[in-house]
């Protein structure tokens, strides 16, 4: 499997791939078909090869394999090898710094849930970082999570399922169209979160909150 690069870089998201539970072969190539670049985090990078995925970029401390090793040497002609030993930064974050250093406005994140459930913490609590220069989407089999501006406004189908995962304290949230409507209300990791809401008529779903970050999961069907 090799990715599509039929776009212009830049003009749509990046792709970064880290090194969580892989997603389905179809979503994966969904993604690349209209991915532009393509940047693995090291502990990704030999399952990637190993799928024949076209990688443009590989970053990390490369603390989970050998710099000299085989998956290294194996790199498609052109691509860039970044080290990037900083111990005070995940890989994640690295990865996030690294494209907006290249000027990208946009990113799809693949294989950042799953297996350690606190890599997963980390790399959704890390998203507060990152709001204000990027358009950030963490993609798996399951959900589409990315943050809410303060005002947002989407159309969604009837009956799509919706959560909103604050990742802190969230206040002053509201909300309209959906089964379980909030009202100037405040969820906040370890008291009250708000999974498994529901679209109640095809149309426009508002969700406004005044402060914190709050993150938003289009389940897929």
């Amino acid at each position: 499997m090799s990715s599509h690069h039929i776009v212009r870089e830049k003009q749509e998201p990046a792709l970064m791939v880290a090194n969580g539970e892989a997603c389905s072969l179809e979503l994966l190539g969904e993604l690349l078909e209209w991915s532009p670049y393509v940047l693995a985090l090291d502990g990704a990078l030999p399952r990637l090869l190993t799928l024949g995925i076209k990688v443009d970029a590989v970053l990390g401390d490369f603390d989970s394999m050998d710099v000299h090793s085989s998956e290294l040497t194996q790199l498609q002609d052109g691509i860039r090898v970044l080290h990037r030993p900083d111990q005070e930064k995940t890989d994640f974050e690295k990865g996030l710094d690294f494209l907006l250093e290249e000027g990208h406005k946009a990113v799809n994140i693949l294989w950042a849930t799953g297996y350690r459930l606190d890599h997963t913490y980390a790399n959704l609590s890390n998203l507060n970082k990152y709001v204000h220069a990027l358009s950030i989407n963490v993609i798996d089999d399951h959900i589409r999570l990315y943050p809410l501006p303060k005002q947002f406004r989407k159309h969604f189908p009837k009956a799509q399922i919706l959560s909103l995962m604050p990742m802190g304290r969230v206040e002053g949230i509201r909300t309209s169209n959906l089964l379980y409507p909030l009202q100037d209300e405040v969820l906040e990791i370890g008291s009250r979160i708000g999974t498994s809401n529901q679209v109640v008529e095809t149309g426009w779903v508002e969700i406004h909150h005044r402060s914190g970050l709050l993150l938003l999961g289009e389940v897929r069907n």
